[in-house]
């Protein structure tokens, strides 16, 4: 296994030109770039198609762009992996509402269903995916032992226009995923959170799927309010300060967090970016700054390394762009604690996303939001 890392930035250019010489058709290649991309942008994230015409090209819009310890805005960045021995599967769908997300998640799973399947890397649009549906059918429709990762697109917080990035070509409104097949691909994962519970809990009394409308019989919109006061007005994004923890002792840290996509005034209704199930305990969640950064130091110690010779190997960190607005300039602590806590070897790529995706600690795959999740992916001899 050989692995490039780049960086471009529109001022300076690429840090390194990416190397065409690992072109292959056992070659991934995986990208976030500025959500609103220039020109100058646009045009080497096309440039990658020419550059490497065998290799498969899977990336998305993001919320910042992580490149080793350090984030980076308004550019691009590159982890190119040629395999020795693992074979890689393209798929994509399109979703043209949150209701079609559970269909999407079936139909990526047929088309990447196989015996030697050992691991999916999943990318989705931020905006229009309701992610927990999708992420539960593409589970249920896969075999138990297969490794299921990834994120959902960002953008900032302005929640305007997410995109995805398959084989050279830019959509909104569809989902893509790689499969990783064979017996030498090892997938490790972590994910943790950081968040401090707010409040008592409340009983969610109305929600449908991924919007909620009732909190002990009142309305959603107007509990939020209450607790950020004088913020409210810059909902939907400032509701990233506040997400809302769903109790789930399958969980490691017993809960579920949701965050906040969208929110509509008329219904007095919040939209989040998994499902609300009706009749679930939930409590708002506010920011600690060091139990953040704690969090995602313990995402790095929680990936199993037991198999892992040393040598090439790739980090790919999704984090919450909730998790940058609350840690502000303090956001790189979280992602150098991260890379701090990994062997010196594996080098590391990432994005703020608008959701994490990442198995629990019972083993199952689920939608998470405010968190640090690594996937980490290596070959043995």
């Amino acid at each position: 296994m050989e692995i490039s890392l780049h960086r471009f930035n529109a001022d300076s250019g690429w840090d390194s030109t990416p190397n065409g010489g690992l072109d292959s058709d056992q070659t991934l290649l995986i990208v976030f770039a500025t959500s609103q991309p220039t020109p100058t942008v646009a045009h080497q994230l096309a440039e990658l198609r020419q550059t490497f015409p065998s290799a498969t090209l899977i990336g998305c819009s993001s919320s910042g762009e992580i490149y080793g310890e350090d984030l980076h805005d308004d550019g691009i960045v590159l982890a190119a992996m040629r395999f020795a021995h693992t074979r890689i599967r393209l798929a994509h769908t399109r979703v043209d509402s949150a209701q079609e997300s559970a269909a999407a998640g079936r139909a990526m799973a047929e088309q990447l269903r196989a015996d030697d399947l050992t691991a999916v890397f999943t990318l989705t649009d931020g905006l229009l995916l309701n992610g927990s549906a999708y992420v539960e059918a593409l589970g249920e429709a896969l075999p138990e032992d297969v490794v299921v990762t990834g994120g959902l697109a960002g953008d900032a917080d302005r929640f305007e226009r997410t995109w995805i990035l398959y084989d050279g070509e830019i959509a909104t409104g569809e989902v893509a995923a790689v499969g990783l097949y064979g017996d030498a691909l090892r997938v490790a994962h972590g994910s943790r959170g950081g968040w401090d519970l707010l409040g008592r809990e409340r009983e969610v009394t109305r929600s449908q799927d991924n919007v909620l409308y009732s909190l002990d019989g009142q309305p959603a919109l107007q509990v939020y309010k209450k607790y950020l006061g004088e913020r409210a007005s810059g909902l939907p994004a400032t509701g990233l300060l506040f997400p809302l923890a769903i109790r789930n002792l399958e969980d490691m840290d017993g809960v579920t967090v949701r965050s906040i996509v969208g929110v509509d005034e008329e219904r007095q209704s919040i939209t989040f970016a998994g499902d609300v199930p009706e009749g679930r305990m939930v409590k708002l969640m506010r920011a600690n700054f060091d139990r953040l950064v704690d969090g995602a130091a313990s995402a790095a110690e929680r990936i199993q390394l037991a198999d892992y010779p040393g040598g090439p190997a790739l980090c790919v960190a999704i984090s919450c762009v909730g998790r940058r607005l609350v840690l502000g300039p303090r956001v790189e602590e979280e992602i150098e604690a991260v890379k701090e806590s990994l062997p010196v070897e594996v080098g590391q790529i990432g994005y703020y996303s608008y959701g994490e995706i990442s198995p629990l600690a019972s083993g199952r795959c689920d939608l998470h939001n405010q968190t640090m999740t690594l996937t980490m992916i290596w070959e043995t001899a």
